[in-house]
């Protein structure tokens, strides 16, 4: 189980500093939590988690059950062992992927759109079926990347996984909605959410802690219902999910309508959102923790996050610096390399520059969180 304690309330905003405690270790949040997809985050070692300041990571209990299993992890002793990290772990549900390998693959979305249909455009509607899973009231089957058998996810198979997984932090089976979804559609999506969260609360038996997914799309009173339903289910926490809308904006109201409907003194993730720009925004709304892959993704494709900017250090032009990426940063690898040596590392396709970016990013996150705490605590934000 958990405990979560409110340190300090912002009188500027809904932001609030708060202690998670595990039985790995405590959260300081708001926290970014980084992504370990299949128990490591993209390119570093257990030993680079804790030394870029990461607090907590998010596993994919999808992607664990598809490859080697949730079975060999339990005889390594569970995730912490089998990764040889002791920190507190999230696993999610698998509810994403009932998304992104479905509707998100047909139609090339993710949960935010770099552009939206309008209402005439919608494609996704109540009777509209994804071409490479089924989604029915009992659960999803889906078909395995690695060898294309079939396999079948529901709350009570999503909460033995992740039993076995052995995190400190499992979530509710979900179904996570495109942003090309119109009412019907959430509407029904919806309800099988509700349905499956109370079966996962039902069907828990560790004494891991659970959060429940509010889900609703861009809808108010959709919204506003999900949290209200969740909320007396008895979770842990929360986490809000599903698509977010046409932008950032919507985003927003999004938040607004959800957070003041569920109990205060439990924790509040928001899934898959966490750039840089979306930390302020988020944590002003009352979000305690968030993920998100872009440090790593951004890494490994020679983008960097610095206080200067974001940084493309494939461009030849840093072969001739010297400097470090980030005159500002106390990371490793700004202490230890220059422009000129990373630039050449990623130019020459090299794992190890792929490696010193994601370490420097990871860091870099943890670290512009920590200034927003700080923020906090002394009202300024």
């Amino acid at each position: 189980m958990i405990d979560y304690t409110i340190l300090k309330k912002s009188r500027k905003s809904y932001a609030r500093l708060g202690i998670v405690k595990t039985p790995h270790g405590e959260v300081e949040t708001p926290a970014f939590v980084p992504v370990a997809t299949l128990g490591a985050i993209k390119t570093l070692t257990s030993r680079d988690i804790t030394d870029t300041k990461s607090q907590i990571i998010i596993a994919n209990t999808y992607h664990l059950h598809v490859t080697s299993g949730e079975e060999v992890v339990a005889r390594a002793g569970g995730l912490h062992t089998f990764m040889n990290w002791n920190g507190p772990i999230m696993t999610d549900s698998g509810g994403f992927q009932v998304f992104s390998l479905g509707f998100g693959r047909d139609f090339n979305v993710g949960k935010l759109m770099k552009f939206f249909p309008g209402k005439d455009t919608e494609y996704v509607h109540a009777h509209s079926i994804p071409q490479n899973l089924k989604i029915t009231d009992e659960g999803v089957y889906f078909r395995s990347p690695i060898d294309g058998s079939a396999l079948f996810i529901g709350p009570k198979e999503s909460m033995k996984i992740q039993e076995k997984l052995g995190a400190d932090i499992i979530f509710a089976f979900d179904e996570c909605t495109p942003p090309l979804s119109n009412k019907a559609y959430v509407r029904k999506a919806l309800n099988r959410t509700h349905t499956w969260a109370l079966t996962c609360i039902q069907a828990k038996r560790s004494t891991q802690a659970i959060f429940g997914i509010v889900q609703g799309s861009r809808f108010k009173n959709l919204r506003i219902e999900s949290a209200h339903y969740i909320d007396t289910l008895g979770f842990d926490g929360y986490g809000i999910g599903g698509d977010l809308g046409e932008s950032k904006e919507t985003m927003g109201k999004i938040l607004q309508w959800v957070i003041p409907n569920l109990t205060e003194r439990k924790p509040r993730h928001l899934l898959g959102i966490g750039h840089i720009e979306d930390m302020e925004p988020i944590i002003k709304n009352g979000i305690d923790l968030f993920d998100c892959t872009a440090p790593t993704h951004y890494a490994r494709r020679g983008t960097v996050f610095t206080s200067r900017g974001k940084l493309n250090i494939r461009k030849k032009s840093f072969l001739k610096e010297n400097e470090p990426l980030d005159p500002k940063c106390s990371c490793l690898v700004c202490q230890t390399y220059s422009r000129s040596y990373l630039s050449h590392l990623i130019g020459s396709r090299e794992i190890s520059g792929m490696s010193l970016l994601s370490y420097h990013n990871v860091h870099y996150f943890n670290s512009y969180v920590g200034l927003l705490r700080q923020k906090i605590k002394e009202g300024k934000l």
